[in-house]
């Protein structure tokens, strides 16, 4: 690993697990099941498709098709069910351990610290007290396209003024977190499942396999 400059993290399921959320959701979730079903649809579809001009149009449209709905009513229940209803569950999440003393201490060491989200970081609010410390936070969506395309990753390297080989990208999802921030040259840090930790089964295609935030505080800080 060459020396790292810049450290980018994603948020769902990278800076709180997902099963927090998930416990807290379940209800809400049978509640819209059938629009969750189609939204999870036309997210696959757009987790391939190219840079939009428009992506909120696009994701809107292909809902509507799916659901057999106006394209209006789509808006609205992405909105509704998505952008606003899920703030308030966010504001019941904890953060994994040590992940703003993490950011506190890249901080200090004088790396510049980045948020890279499929979703739009302001439905976190302050994000649990991190975005002070950010230099950098991006939404892929609204620059047009989500990972894992080359397009957001090559957004943050511009918006840190970084060459991607000197960024670190830390996520917990191998195919838009590792393989995304690989495709584009910046090296990887994969938040391992509870059962790769049991087994401390590391990730052959990211760079820092990591079971916790203090564990990685220690590998990152040789290379900075």
């Amino acid at each position: 690993m060459k020396k790292i400059k810049a450290v980018a993290f994603d948020i769902d399921g990278t800076l709180y697990s997902n099963f927090q959320l998930y416990s807290k959701i379940w209800f809400y979730f049978l509640r819209h099941l059938r629009f969750f079903i189609s939204f999870n649809r036309v997210r696959k579809i757009l987790h391939k498709t190219a840079p939009l001009p428009d992506f909120y149009e696009y994701q809107r449209r292909l809902l509507a098709k799916e659901m057999k709905i106006s394209v209006e009513e789509a808006k609205n229940k992405i909105n509704t069910i998505v952008y606003e209803g899920f703030k308030p569950y966010f504001k019941k999440i904890k953060t994994i351990p040590h992940v703003e003393e993490t950011f506190v201490k890249f901080k200090k060491c004088g790396l510049k610290i980045a948020l890279l989200s499929d979703f739009p970081p302001e439905q976190k609010g302050d994000i649990w007290n991190l975005a002070q410390y950010c230099d950098v936070i991006l939404g892929s969506e609204a620059l047009g396209a989500l990972k894992p395309s080359k397009y957001p990753f090559g957004i943050l390297a511009k918006k840190l003024d970084l060459p991607a080989e000197q960024i670190l990208y830390v996520g917990n999802n191998v195919r838009c977190d590792v393989k995304g921030a690989k495709n584009f040259g910046m090296k990887s840090a994969y938040l391992l499942p509870f059962w790769r930790k049991i087994f401390n089964k590391k990730h052959n295609l990211a760079d820092i396999s990591f079971k916790n935030y203090r564990q990685l505080q220690k590998i990152v800080l040789q290379y900075t």
